[in-house]
């Protein structure tokens, strides 16, 4: 017993940062109603900055500038440094806040998640710029770390002990605030009733900056206390504690400090007692146990209770982007396909490579369509599903030698029914709950299959084979004996794309398509109908994530192997990403999607055009995607259309002069 207490308090660094995580998360969402999956990218930045500026220089976050001011002593100590790192931190909040969420308050979940991605993608591509590797980058301690003893040669550091109480602090100072002060009770009727606190003149602009500045300060404050704890990268404070504080943050439903703090020190501690556990009990999962199994009591918790975060009584609401008609055009498709297949018959390596990560993009982008476009449904899982395809189909091909094009089928079935299982809470809960949820579901199926040998095999021989693909003894695949990159293997892509757009039209079309937009514009009303509400949801995620099957599969084909790198976290927020960017509700924008994905068509043409801005092609990209989704929600191609339609209209209007200016002309000559 005394093992596993000195495991639970050995946790409890880590696990005040999940809580003083969630605890900032709460006081986000009670000043702006806004879940900001951010959080810990903005966390990180300001320990990164602190860690600067123990370094002697303080780095500026726009490309183009200098990349640091140097200071002419060097280290500036640990005051000078907390002061300007907590500077930075409040800047940072209400910058965020004016220029990325305040345009979206009243904007659908969708469009917010999408612009937390963006600012995920621009923060993380920032720090790798500014900081390039960051192994080496070090923090001075900051708080005690003399040892405690727990009990006869059982000691734990004491900074870990401290950096808890300072968040149980916080915890119950914001408490207070939120109980008995003006503005705290404020905030609390502004969260419950947008319209009331505006009716009584009070401004949610103004309690949503500061809500925003006060929670920056907060997480920054724990990353920079906790920044000689944990080595500093772009993963460790942007993820790997975000996604348990959003956690602890529902189950405190994302207004009671208290709890959400108490959830979240239990999360850490109890994710370093899984460690103790997996060397002592032989039955309990060797992989994925300390990470995965908080996500699975978060999920069971959601479904079991249903919607965590509290409504809000917004002054108005925007649309979900219109979804088109159903058109295939050779403007749309055939166009672009004959373009792609004459690119790699023609052009280089590097463009072939391009072309062929355009069209695997174009194929999740299509999965989204179907999934958020037609179905109104959001996931954040969406490259677990291919990674459960990829490793599959590395089994079924090896292992069992079932062949193409059996293999990729199969492997998008098992896809399938992943995607099923983790959209099962769609059932009860939707909007940022269903995000929220689709990206614990994610982390748990990453963490229990895609880092467990026995399910990818040797991971020191470079992750899971997958073999050539092979059409009646004819291999199409890319590498073959010494001719590497070849333009068939990008032919047989562009063949696939094209089946999987005509079945996203004809979903579209079809009866199925209509019932799934109804189900997106009102549930309740197409329940009275006769819709089957809970089967249409389930058919949009069996659809979605089979398409997302085969571009797991795509991938797999495309590189030789499969490995838990290229489905990741990350990835899976920049496909949601990159198909909001193209458009999500239509063949043309999962086209457009495609395009402008990261290493695609169009930023590897930057790279060759500009050259010294293709570093920054992540940044550009999260810029262009919060751009986006503030001034175009219906993306690239939506604005193509809108633009197309307002030209139609101009000439119907013209023609219409016309005539009626005839008409009057006849009439007078008469």
């Amino acid at each position: 017993m005394t093992d596993y207490v000195f495991y639970l308090l050995l946790g409890s660094g880590a696990a005040a940062i999940i809580a003083a995580f969630g605890l900032g998360l709460v006081i986000t969402y009670q000043g702006s109603g806004i879940v900001n999956f951010a959080f810990g990218g903005m966390a990180m930045w300001t320990a990164f900055v602190y860690a600067d500026l123990r370094a002697g220089s303080y780095p500026f976050p726009v490309p183009g500038l200098p990349a640091r001011y140097h200071f002419g002593g060097g280290d500036v100590g640990f005051r000078w440094g907390f002061f300007l790192a907590m500077v930075t931190a409040a800047a940072l909040g209400l910058i965020v806040y004016l220029l990325v969420f305040r345009p979206l308050r009243k904007a659908p979940a969708l469009a917010r998640v999408v612009a937390s991605v963006g600012l995920v993608i621009l923060l993380m591509d920032l720090v790798r710029g500014r900081f390039g590797d960051t192994t080496a980058l070090r923090v001075p301690g900051i708080l005690p770390r003399d040892p405690v003893t727990i009990a006869t040669g059982l000691t734990i550091p004491r900074d870990g002990l401290w950096l808890a109480f300072i968040v149980l602090v916080m915890a119950a100072a914001m408490w207070a605030t939120f109980r008995f002060t003006r503005v705290g009770m404020i905030t609390r009727a502004a969260a419950e009733n947008e319209k009331g606190a505006v009716l009584l003149g009070f401004s949610p602009d103004l309690l949503a900056g500061a809500s925003f500045v006060i929670a920056s300060v907060v997480g920054g404050l724990v990353a920079v206390l906790a920044a000689p704890m944990i080595y500093l990268n772009t993963t460790v404070l942007t993820f790997a504690f975000l996604i348990p504080a959003v956690g602890a943050a529902l189950i405190g439903e994302f207004k009671k400090p208290l709890p959400t703090v108490a959830v979240g020190l239990a999360i850490g501690m109890i994710q370093s007692v899984f460690t103790k556990l997996q060397n002592d009990l032989t039955w309990f999962p060797k992989y994925g146990a300390r990470e995965g199994l908080p996500f699975l009591v978060i999920i069971i918790s959601m479904v079991l209770l249903g919607e965590r975060l509290p409504d809000r009584g917004s002054v108005d609401n925007w649309k979900l982007p219109e979804v088109p008609a159903a058109r295939m055009t050779p403007a749309t498709v055939l166009v672009p396909a004959v373009a792609a297949v004459v690119g790699l018959l023609f052009l280089g390596p590097l463009w072939r490579g391009a072309i062929m990560t355009t069209l695997i993009a174009i194929v999740f982008a299509l999965s989204l369509v179907v999934l958020t476009g037609f179905g109104g449904q959001t996931s954040l899982a969406q490259m677990a599903f291919a990674g459960v395809a990829g490793f599959t189909l590395s089994k079924l091909a090896v292992r069992w030698g079932v062949p193409f094009p059996i293999a990729p089928l199969l492997a998008a079935l098992v896809a399938t029914a992943f995607g099923l299982l983790v959209g099962l809470p769609a059932l009860r809960v939707r909007g940022t709950n269903l995000a929220i949820i689709t990206l614990a579901g994610g982390v748990t199926v990453g963490e229990f299959l895609f880092k467990n040998p026995d399910f990818i095999g040797d991971t020191k021989t470079g992750g899971a084979k997958v073999p050539n693909p092979k059409i009646g003894g004819w291999d199409v695949g890319l590498i073959l004996g010494n001719k590497s990159s070849r333009p068939i293997f990008g032919i047989f892509l562009v063949v696939v794309v094209l089946i999987l757009c005509v079945l996203v039209t004809n979903v579209r079309k079809s009866s199925t398509g209509r019932r799934m937009l109804a189900i997106r514009s009102n549930e309740r009303a197409a329940s009275a109908i006769g819709i089957n509400v809970a089967n249409g949801k389930m058919m949009v995620f069996a659809v979605s994530s089979f398409i997302a099957g085969i571009g797991g599969c795509l991938i797999g084909y495309r590189f030789g192997s499969v490995s838990d790198v290229s489905y990741g976290t990350v990835a899976s927020l920049a496909a949601l990403a990159v198909a909001y960017l193209g458009g999500i509700t239509s063949v043309s924008g999962a086209v457009a999607s495609g395009i402008v994905a990261s290493s695609g068509v169009a930023f590897f043409g930057m790279t060759r055009v500009i050259g010294s801005l293709g570093k920054w092609e992540f940044y550009i990209g999260g810029v262009l995607l919060i751009f986006t989704a503030i001034q175009n929600p219906e993306g690239i191609a939506g604005a193509f259309r809108t633009q197309a339609a307002e030209k139609r209209l101009k000439k119907e209007r013209a023609a219409g002069e016309l005539r009626s200016n005839a008409s009057a002309v006849t009439v007078n000559a008469k």
